[in-house]
């Protein structure tokens, strides 16, 4: 008779070891939105995969977040201080990193992270979603870029984006850069094969802003 742990299969492997989930720290309304958190959250579970964030303990950020730690995986949450008060509610879930500011923020993310998923969100997480297809679309890096399309939530998006390459403001192999499914299972299992299609435009350009900005300027990144 097989036992327990004889029955259970074995640990996905992935070739990702953290991947930077941008998402709302609103919950939406459709539930379906929170229940697609939680999923992701159970997928990078499975697939032995750890999760950087943007810090917050509520909304979307928080479930994922949660079932990335609850099932024993490193989360490590990257935060603004002046946002700390309004994003972090009781005890904070796993590893709370402080920065000065929006820009510090994402470029930490940025530098942990090796492929990057856009949960439903707002301004914030479209804001951030456009940032890293940008960066790769520069060259900065060749990391994947999933968008979490949970019931349509993205489809004027991409319908925009679409149009975009008809009218010729991307090209055909930029649109490749976003990788999109319904579900976080497929969409992980195409992050897996992702392969970057689209030419290099500023390869010389770093992940953070110029020292006189006030971040340093070279930080060595694997692609």
């Amino acid at each position: 008779m097989e036992t327990k742990n004889q029955l259970q299969s074995p640990p996905t492997k992935s070739r990702f070891n953290r991947i930077c989930v941008f998402c709302g720290s609103s919950p939406g309304k459709n539930p379906s939105y929170q229940l697609a958190a939680i999923q992701l959250g159970n997928q990078l579970v499975e697939r032995n995969i750890d999760l950087v964030y943007g810090g917050g303990s509520i909304g979307l950020m928080g479930l994922v977040s949660q079932a990335v730690y609850d099932g024993g995986r490193h989360v490590l949450g990257v935060i603004p201080k002046t946002l700390m008060p309004r994003e972090i509610t009781g005890e904070p879930v796993g590893e709370v990193r402080a920065v000065s500011g929006m820009h510090q923020r994402k470029a930490e993310m940025a530098r942990h992270a090796d492929a990057f998923i856009a949960l439903p969100g707002g301004y914030g997480t479209l804001e951030e979603l456009l940032e890293v297809i940008t960066w790769a679309q520069l060259g900065i890096h060749d990391k994947p870029v999933g968008l979490l399309n949970v019931d349509g939530y993205y489809n004027s998006l991409l319908s925009f984006i679409d149009k975009a390459v008809d009218e010729g403001f991307v090209t055909p192999s930029a649109r490749h850069i976003i990788v999109s499914a319904p579900t976080a299972q497929e969409l992980m299992s195409k992050l897996e094969e992702y392969a970057p299609r689209h030419s290099v435009v500023a390869s010389n350009l770093s992940w953070e802003m110029e020292q006189q900005s006030g971040y340093t300027t070279k930080s060595n990144i694997p692609c």
